[in-house]
């Protein structure tokens, strides 16, 4: 976390209206645009979680 207590990275899963699941990255103040088409909302927050670690990882 940031020196203000605000974590680095903001992770929302949402459910499509086509029944299936994706993500939607904020990392610093970016917000990528919703990722996916997972089967279930599990898959989907691991999904979520690797590429925030890729993000860290990068800088």
């Amino acid at each position: 976390m940031s020196a203000d207590n605000k974590p680095d990275a903001t992770i929302k899963v949402e459910k499509r209206l086509n029944g299936r699941w994706a993500f939607v990255l904020t990392y610093r103040g970016v917000t990528y645009p919703a990722q996916g088409q997972f089967g279930s909302q599990v898959e989907a927050q691991a999904a979520a979680h690797a590429a925030r670690k890729l993000l860290q990882k990068n800088g």
